[in-house]
């Protein structure tokens, strides 16, 4: 029989051309293994919600740039161009996405850490306001701070801070919650304090926020149910007292509950009656994107406490729906990330996650119940999407944080915590 052999260098060569063969076999299968950017992205942060708080930015920047279009015409506003505020808002908001990313590389342990010397400097910040020659009065209240490029509102702040405080405080009281004296009185003397220095300014509307977070995280953190409903009926009268012993404030009680009574329609009751008609003239789908009659100085704050009402009456009930279902969901989904949370052991993180949903949720729930005519008026902006640079920064902070707790939990899933 004939053999052939192959010389030295061929084998060698044909070996190599073999192991050639398989390398280039392992980075294909590496590569098909390899996750997408979009798949490893969604392992990082939640896709959805990041296109939810988009959405409600973008969706907020067009419509302040649409409801304030019109001021410049104003003897107030005759200096401003027509995109003032557009470009105010649009600054804001890089103000706000330039936090949040500073914040998202924040290990949640490092604001647990770092809580109560947060609050304290909310409540420096809200005595420094109330200073005369220091904080900015607008409209006799005496609310900002001006730092040139932006107007820095303290109470914004403190909404965050308070949420931060509040979960710090649960964890650290997790055993006395059920006593008075060790599990209320104190946070109870935080939130009093705060109240006090809010109603120095006024804003009441922001006191009520910060009340409605910090008594609903005590709720969720495991206080006694008969201590809680004792807090409400405290909380209740408390405020019901501080509208019926001010005179003005009782005023737009009664306007509210008859706005287009010939006494309130130009009084207490102007805002809430242009308001309607807003609404009412949107109908189903609108009168179209810049269409509205009402933001023409017919309805005052159209950019700030009344876009959604300008939302109504360009996109309708439509559109209007659709900002109540895109709050719903964010709050929702905050819930569902603090729950996953506190099931792997992350109580403060888990607490942090739900208190911004609430504080979120609550705040768009009394703004759009004061649009409507459901609520009392009052001076609240709608979270993510009404004009103004604090507001604004805050919010996107908080989302960074809602972010980054989300982050962790799929870290310790996969295992990698």
């Amino acid at each position: 029989m004939l053999s052939l052999r192959l010389p030295g260098r061929m084998r060698v060569a044909r070996a190599a051309v073999s192991d050639g063969a398989e390398v280039r076999f392992e980075r294909r299968r590496a590569v098909r293994a390899t996750p997408s950017r979009a798949a490893y992205a969604a392992h990082v942060v939640d896709p959805a919600l990041l296109w939810v708080v988009g959405v409600l930015l973008l969706t907020g920047l067009v419509m302040v740039y649409s409801a304030s279009i019109a001021l410049p015409d104003s003897n107030r506003f005759a200096s401003y161009s027509s995109t003032h505020f557009l470009v105010r808002h649009a600054f804001a908001l890089v103000v706000g996405l330039v936090a949040a990313l500073a914040t998202f590389s924040v290990p949640i342990a490092r604001l647990h850490e770092s809580a109560k010397w947060l609050f304290l400097l909310g409540l420096v910040l809200l005595v420094v306001v109330l200073i005369p020659g220091v904080g900015k009065e607008v409209y006799g209240a005496r609310r900002w701070l001006s730092l040139y490029v932006l107007n820095l509102q303290p109470s914004e702040l403190m909404k965050l801070f308070v949420v931060l405080y509040a979960a710090d405080f649960t964890v650290r009281k997790q055993d006395s919650m059920q006593n008075v004296r060790k599990g209320f009185l104190p946070m109870g003397a935080a939130v009093a304090l705060v109240g006090l220095l809010l109603l120095l300014e006024p804003d009441l509307g922001a006191f009520i926020v910060i009340a409605a977070v910090a008594m609903g995280l005590l709720f969720l953190g495991g206080v006694n149910g008969r201590l809680f409903a004792s807090l409400v009926v405290i909380a209740a009268t408390t405020f019901s007292l501080l509208i019926w012993l001010s005179p003005w404030r009782r005023e737009r009680i009664f306007a509210y509950l008859d706005p287009f009574d010939a006494a309130n329609a130009l009084g207490k009751g102007y805002q809430l009656s242009h308001s309607l008609i807003a609404f009412g003239r949107g109908e189903l789908f609108g009168v179209g994107l810049g269409a509205s009659v009402e933001k023409l100085h017919y309805l005052p704050e159209a950019h700030t406490d009344f876009l959604l009402a300008v939302i109504g009456e360009e996109l309708g009930l439509v559109g209007v729906l659709t900002i109540v279902v895109l709050f719903f969901w964010f709050t929702r989904r905050a819930f569902e990330i603090g729950r996953q949370s506190i099931k792997l052991e992350r109580t403060f993180a888990g607490l942090v996650a739900k208190g911004i949903g609430l504080w979120i949720g609550v705040q768009a729930f009394i703004n759009m119940g004061v649009n409507t005519g459901l609520l009392p008026t009052k001076g609240l902006t709608l979270p993510l999407m009404s004009y103004g640079g604090s507001g604004i920064l805050v919010n996107c902070v908080a989302v960074a944080i809602l972010l980054r707790v989300d982050f962790e939990n799929r870290k310790l899933m996969r295992g990698l915590g």
